[in-house]
This record gives structure tokens, C-alpha cells and sequence, in this order.
């Protein structure tokens, strides 16, 4: 059952909308909405129907059924000049025009304002030489397009959706191929138009991380619906994330918006004696060598447990904000008794953690292997 949105004022929404190929229903009964300045992301898995939903909102695939509107008006009604001047879409696009410069491929966004023979006016022209810059692509308008990497090329996409002065933009993917530098550039430049020029961005997203940090709204697609559909705040906590990829849920960490590898498997060789963030490139150097490993003994609210509670073979925690109780103690003595070696990774000491010193201690006097480094850990597994 689709949510209850209310399209009053909306700049964009769908009603009982049905996307698909040849007439054969793919997913049913989107209902989503874009007003001024927000931004709305399409996450799920690989071929879930993300591309398909945004080339049917832009006009590419008709509707299987439903409506579409624009400013309250049925797209089927509008002429594609009229929803050239309201929406812009940059696509996945991978054939270049090679033969043009980027002055010239990013003016074609003027289109909708040209007349019969596509003639630029000044007007015009200070719209691409604004778009230009805005994407800081101003230095680049000369070269051709072939002569230009795939990250300015991306940042052109952009300039001539801008150029076309629209209320709306419909992004399919626009990170993919990007490195993180201009990953986040892209993102900060949609995040500006949508705060400072009230334009409404609607796309799709591989990065959930990216996805909970810049959107207003978010859509999770899946099979052959919409799986969930809210804020950030409603969509990245439980297990929503995890029922969408259907990935393990101790994997996703909700709080933090990012992806654990799975723990190693089999008998635990070491216990790690971490917390303030410390233990972390441990675990994760002990889950690349598929070492399973314990760690503790720390406070549910320590940073290294974010990663800890999806890599470690078993995790000692306290109670919030407490010291550990005899039981753990004893549990973690217990585990460092059946250890080969002991990770401690120089944790600062205060009066909630001194336990750990002295776990530190107890391994020495048992006569265990104390690893303190990377370097150390790496000869120990070699």
C-alpha cells in the first residue's frame, strides 16, 4: 500500500503511478512528492527499478498507469518544450559527442529558449557562462569533450541542466564513476541549487551514506515496490536498510550510515583490548586475514564498537557509562585463557576502563603474546 502524500503544492508528485516496459507492470503504486528546494533519493539494490522509476518520471518510458504532475499539471498534457523549461534530466549517459567543445555541448541545455534555429543570445550566453561556473568548469569550455576525464564530464551533465534554468532536476546515478573529491563536489553543488535557487532535485543513489547526508526525503525501492519511503531519520534506523539489501543487520550500523564486512568465521585466536576508536584498524586487519577475535572490555557507547559489534566473534560490553562488573571480568579472563595472543591497542586509561590495564596485566602474567602494532599483528598472522 502506497503512503498517504498530500501533492497539495507540490512541485512534483506521483499518484498511483506504474512503471514498466511494454505495458508489463515492473513496480506499482509509487506515490512520492518533490516541493521547492528538496531533495528526494531513490536507493535499492541493483535492478530494483530505480532508473526506470526516474526515466518515467522525465518522459523516456510512459506510464504503465497513474499520473505524474508538474506544478499540479498532468505531464501528458505538457509539450516537451513546456517540460524542457520546468525539468531538466541528466541520464547515465556513456557516448559522448566528441566533435563538440563543452561550451557548445553545455549551450544545448538553452534549448527550450532558443528559437526555430537554436541561435544563442546574450541572454543565453550568460547562462551557459554562469552554469560554467557554478560546476567550475569555466577553464575547460574550449577543449572538446573527448579531450575531458570522466569526473568534468559528469560536471558538464550538470551545467547544461542548470543552462535549461529549471525548477526541477532528475538525476540517474550522477556519483557513479566519480572519485570521492568529486563525488563530493557534485553533491555540494546540488545541495546549493537546492538551498539557494529552490530548484527540487530528484535522483537515485548508490551510496546510502551520501544518500542519509544530503536528502530531504528518501524512496527504497525493492522488487516490485516501494519498501519504505520517509526522512533520513525514519529510513536509517532499525532494519529498514538491512531488509532493503538483505544484508545481515549487524552489519549496517544505522547511527553511523556505514558497511561492515561479515565477522571470520571459526575459533577465536585473540582478544582485543581496544576503545576510543583504537581497536578498529585491528579488527578490521584481523577480518581481512579471516582471524576471528573478541573484543572488550568497552561501553556501548565507544566508537569502536560501531565496528566491533559486526567483525568481533564475541564483544564485552558494559552497562551505559558504567565500569565492568566481576561477571565480565571474568568472561574476558576466561576468553584471554583460550587466546593465542592479546591486541592491545594503547587505549588511554581512566576510571571506567581500567579494567582493561589490568586485563593487560593478567595476559602478561599468563604468559601471552602482546601484540601493540600493525606491523607486529601482521607477523604474528604471516
Amino acid at each position: 500500500m502506497a503512503p498517504d502524500i498530500d501533492l497539495a503544492g507540490a512541485r512534483l508528485g506521483t499518484h498511483g503511478l506504474t512503471v514498466g516496459y511494454n505495458g508489463v507492470p515492473l513496480i506499482s503504486d509509487i506515490a512520492m512528492s518533490a516541493a521547492r528546494g528538496e531533495i528526494i533519493t531513490l536507493i535499492g539494490p541493483n535492478g530494483s527499478g530505480k532508473t526506470t522509476i526516474l526515466k518515467t518520471i522525465a518522459r523516456q518510458l510512459a506510464p504503465v498507469a497513474g499520473t505524474i504532475l508538474i506544478e499540479g499539471n498532468d505531464i501528458k498534457k505538457l509539450s516537451g518544450r513546456e517540460i524542457a523549461r520546468e525539468m531538466a534530466v541528466v541520464l547515465t549517459e556513456r557516448i559522448r559527442p566528441d566533435l563538440m567543445t563543452c561550451y557548445e555541448f553545455v549551450s544545448a541545455g538553452r534549448y527550450p529558449y532558443t528559437g526555430s534555429f537554436g541561435l544563442l543570445t546574450d541572454t543565453d550566453r550568460e547562462a551557459v557562462d554562469a552554469a560554467l561556473l557554478l560546476v567550475n568548469a569555466s577553464q575547460i569550455a574550449d577543449k572538446y569533450v573527448s579531450q575531458i576525464s570522466d569526473g568534468q564530464y559528469q560536471r558538464l551533465l550538470i551545467a547544461r541542466a542548470v543552462c535549461q534554468d529549471p525548477e526541477i532536476i532528475v538525476l540517474d546515478e550522477p556519483t557513479s564513476f566519480l572519485d570521492i573529491k568529486h563525488k563530493k563536489e557534485l553533491l555540494e553543488i546540488l545541495s546549493d541549487m537546492s538551498k539557494t535557487r529552490g530548484v527540487s532535485v530528484i535522483m537515485s543513489l548508490h551510496e546510502i551514506d551520501l544518500a542519509e547526508r544530503i536528502s530531504d526525503r528518501i524512496v527504497c525501492v525493492k522488487g516490485d515496490r516501494i519498501a519504505a519511503y520517509g526522512t533520513p531519520d525514519e529510513i536509517f534506523t532499525g532494519s529498514t536498510i538491512s531488509d532493503l539489501y538483505d544484508i545481515d543487520a549487524a552489519s549496517y550500523d544505522a547511527l553511523l550510515g556505514k558497511l561492515e564486512l561479515s565477522a571470520p568465521k571459526g575459533r577465536i585466536r585473540c582478544f582485543v583490548i581496544g576503545g576510543n576508536g583504537t581497536g578498529i584498524p585491528f579488527y578490521r586487519e584481523l577480518q581481512k586475514k579471516g582471524t576471528a577475535f573478541a573484543a572488550g572490555i568497552l561501553m556501548p557507547n565507544d566508537i569502536d564498537v560501531s565496528v566491533a559489534s559486526s567483525l568481533a566473534g564475541k564483544l564485552i560490553c558494559t552497562e551505559p557509562f558504567a565500569p565492568a562488573d566481576e561477571s565480565q571480568r571474568e568472561e574476558a579472563e576466561k576468553i584471554i585463557d583460550s587466546s593465542d595472543f592479546v591486541i592491545a591497542c594503547g587505549c588511554p586509561e581512566g576510571e571506567y576502563n581500567r579494567v582493561n590495564g589490568e586485563l593487560e596485566r593478567y595476559a602478561q602474567s599468563a604468559g601471552k603474546t602482546i601484540v601493540r602494532s600493525l606491523e607486529e599483528l601482521r607477523e604474528v598472522l604471516a
